[in-house]
C-alpha cells in the first residue's frame, strides 16, 4: 500500500505575481498535483496567471472549472466530487496542492474541499499556507488604513438589502464588503446617499490586466465596476488627521 500523499492549501495573489509565501513556493515545487480553480465564464484560471513568475510544469496542473450556483446544494455536490477525486490522488501516494485566490481560509473554496478530505482521509496530512486578502492587497495598492487606534472594522459578504448594510456601517467605523456582485448599483447608492462616498475607496481585479483602482466612490460607474473579485473599503468619517 503507498504513502498517503500530503496535502498543501495555497493562497495566490490576489493580482500581482510574488504574492506568495516562500514556504508555499517551495510546496508548489513539490507537489504532484496542482489544482488551480477556473470560474466557468473565465478562458484562464486568475490562480494561474497569480503564479506567472513561477516556473510549474504543465503537465502538474489541474484546472477545476466553478460555477458559483446559488443553489448551495448544488455546490456542496460540486465541492464533495472534487474532494473525492483530490482524496483518490492523495491515495495513490500524490502530493497535492490545491490553489485559491487571496487568503486560504477567509471566504475561501478551499475551507469546503479542507472540511471533506478531513472526512474522507482521518490521517491526512496537510498544510495550509495563508495568503494575501483582496481587502489587504486594496487597501496597500491605494495607501488606505484599514483601522488606526480603536478604530473597528467589520469584514462581511455583501448583505441582501441596504437597510442591513446601513445598519452594519452605522455601527462599525470601517467596513470591508465583499462578494458584492450585482448588488454594487444600489450598495453605491446608498453610499451617495448617506454622504460617505468620498471616504471610500473600491478595487476590482488588483494587479491584473483590467485592474480598477478608486479612492473615492462619488463618480464610481457601477456598469464598468462591476464583476469578479471586486471590494469595497467604506469609512463612516473622515480618516482622522493624527500628525501635527
Amino acid at each position: 500500500m503507498s504513502r498517503l500523499g500530503t496535502f498543501w492549501g495555497i493562497g495566490v495573489g490576489p493580482g500581482p505575481a510574488g504574492y506568495i509565501p516562500l514556504a508555499a513556493v517551495e510546496a508548489l515545487r513539490q507537489a504532484d498535483i496542482i489544482y488551480a480553480p477556473r470560474a466557468r465564464s473565465s478562458e484562464s484560471s486568475v490562480a494561474l496567471q497569480c503564479l506567472a513568475d513561477i516556473n510549474i510544469a504543465q503537465q502538474r496542473i489541474r484546472e477545476i472549472e466553478f460555477n458559483m450556483d446559488p443553489d448551495r446544494s448544488v455546490l456542496s455536490e460540486h465541492y464533495a466530487q472534487l474532494a473525492e477525486t483530490i482524496a483518490a490522488d492523495l491515495r495513490k501516494g500524490f502530493d497535492v496542492a490545491y490553489l485559491t485566490i487571496g487568503d486560504s481560509l477567509t471566504y475561501s473554496t478551499y475551507g469546503y474541499i479542507l472540511a471533506a478530505l478531513r472526512e474522507y482521509l482521518p490521517d491526512l496530512s496537510h498544510c495550509t499556507f495563508p495568503g494575501i486578502t483582496s481587502y489587504a492587497a486594496a487597501a496597500a495598492a491605494m495607501g488606505w488604513p484599514l483601522g488606526v487606534g480603536k478604530e473597528r472594522t467589520l469584514i462581511l459578504p455583501c448583505p441582501e438589502d441596504a437597510g442591513a448594510l446601513r445598519q452594519d456601517i452605522e455601527s462599525h467605523d470601517i467596513v470591508v464588503l465583499m462578494k458584492i456582485g450585482p448588488r454594487l448599483p444600489w450598495v453605491l447608492t446608498l453610499l451617495r446617499d448617506m454622504g460617505i462616498a468620498e471616504h471610500c475607496a473600491f478595487a476590482r481585479r488588483i494587479g491584473l490586466e483590467d485592474e480598477m483602482l478608486a479612492d473615492g466612490v462619488g463618480d464610481l460607474c457601477a456598469t464598468s465596476a462591476m464583476g469578479y473579485l471586486a471590494t469595497l473599503l467604506i469609512r463612516k468619517t473622515p480618516r482622522e488627521r493624527r500628525h501635527s
